[in-house]
């Protein structure tokens, strides 16, 4: 059986989703992202590109390219709905689904074409998509994730494009070499010191050399450029860490307001590992600084999800990472190493009444909402919260409003 991979993309999400909320906004230059100054546009539509705009700038950039924009700030929760509902339509429609990220999929279609064909279903799907939802999703069709995504890319916008077997060579080499899956900033800038612009170019390159040059990742470039991959779908995320940051609007030295967002960040993060069962055994925190230099420090600990624990750890590791006394732009918590498992009492520092207490309080915040109860020394960060089980499989909420 020859495999049949579907990768599904809709067309700038954000963007789409706003448009469907409010029709004036049609055919408008539009920008969805973090509103001040160190704002980031997470999405833009197609008339702001021919601008210079792209998702990922600054969003003070953005509005001086393209002064005439509208600019919306977004909201996450709306846009997981809206990638909710197409997500059950896939998942009514395909055996096997992977869901890469809020607005993108892979599907298995392998062994349908003796049934429906490949391609029709697929088409029927993406209409039946556009019908229910009313939003712009372009697919590509080929026998492998890498290649299908490419195909996806080149058939936008609200398209769809079949890369047949035995032709992914052909179709890929004339793309520019940035198109190709896994070759970054970093990646593109080396081979574009060796003269290498084109994906033809890394097809003709010797093996051996790529991966001279580029060690492991060399061979996955080589690979990819001959339309070569073996990626399996990935129906379940396991999440191996979860974590939460806060960039100021301001750069900052005001302790109370520092240690008040750290605090919050790590008493929520706990609660999200004891509602799926989890611990954690190691606790890291993140300082980046006014001249964008940044630090991190971690800790490894015996297994616990306890905010008794966890708060007082966090406090102790920025005290030690803060030393340059200079203002600080970004402050975040990482807690890694999970593990499945439920927190244990210390028979001789924790009594039946501390562990009655989490529960009481995460009952509260199941029912009220993550935020409904909170330490005094937290009050004052009101906007600390996932919105959604981080440990449910899906790829992590992208903040449309994001600030770097």
């Amino acid at each position: 059986m020859k495999p049949t991979i579907l990768h599904l993309d809709l067309d700038t999400f954000f963007v789409s989703c706003e448009r469907l909320l409010d029709s004036r906004l049609m055919k408008r230059p539009l920008l969805v992202g973090g509103l001040g100054d160190r704002g980031v546009v997470a999405a833009c539509s197609y008339e702001t590109r021919r601008f210079g705009v792209h998702s990922g700038m600054s969003m003070k950039v953005a509005r001086r390219l393209c002064p005439e924009a509208t600019v919306i700030k977004g909201n996450a929760g709306t846009y997981m709905k809206f990638s909710d509902t197409v997500t059950e339509v896939i998942k009514e429609s395909v055996p096997v689904f992977e869901k890469a990220s809020v607005d993108e999929f892979y599907a298995d279609l392998s062994g349908m074409d003796r049934f429906f064909g490949c391609y029709k279903y697929a088409s029927e799907m993406r209409q039946r998509i556009l019908k229910e939802t009313g939003l712009p999703i372009s697919f590509g069709l080929s026998q492998n994730k890498v290649v299908s995504k490419v195909a996806t890319g080149e058939a936008k916008p609200n398209n769809q494009m079949k890369i047949d077997l035995g032709f992914e060579r052909e179709f890929l080499a004339p793309l520019h070499i940035r198109k190709l899956p896994s070759v970054g900033e970093k990646t593109y800038g080396l081979l574009s010191n060796m003269g290498v612009t084109t994906i033809r170019t890394v097809q003709e390159l010797p093996l051996e050399m790529l991966e001279s040059c580029f060690g492991r990742h060399g061979r996955t470039i080589w690979m990819r450029a001959q339309g070569l991959d073996n990626t399996p779908l990935v129906p379940f995320h396991e999440r191996k860490s979860i974590s939460s940051e806060r960039t100021y609007g301001k750069d900052t030295t005001d302790m109370v307001k520092l240690e008040t967002t750290l605090f919050a960040m790590a008493e929520n993060l706990a609660y999200q590992l004891r509602r799926a069962n989890k611990m954690t055994g190691c606790v890291s925190v993140k300082i980046r600084y006014s001249d964008f230099k940044t630090y991190t420090k971690q800790k490894r600990i015996p297994y616990t999800s306890a905010d008794h624990v966890l708060v007082p750890l966090v406090k102790e590791l920025f005290a030690s990472l803060y030393d340059r006394r200079m203002l600080i732009r970004l402050v975040g918590i990482n807690y890694s190493h999970i593990v499945g498992g439920h927190y244990q009492i210390d028979l001789f520092a924790d009594d039946e009444k501390l562990l009655n207490l989490y529960q009481a309080m995460d009952r509260v915040r199941s029912r009220f909402g993550e935020s409904s109860l909170m330490r005094a020394s937290a009050m004052g960060a009101h906007s600390i919260g996932r919105g959604g089980n981080p440990f449910d499989g899906q790829p992590p909420i992208l903040l449309a409003h994001r600030q770097q």
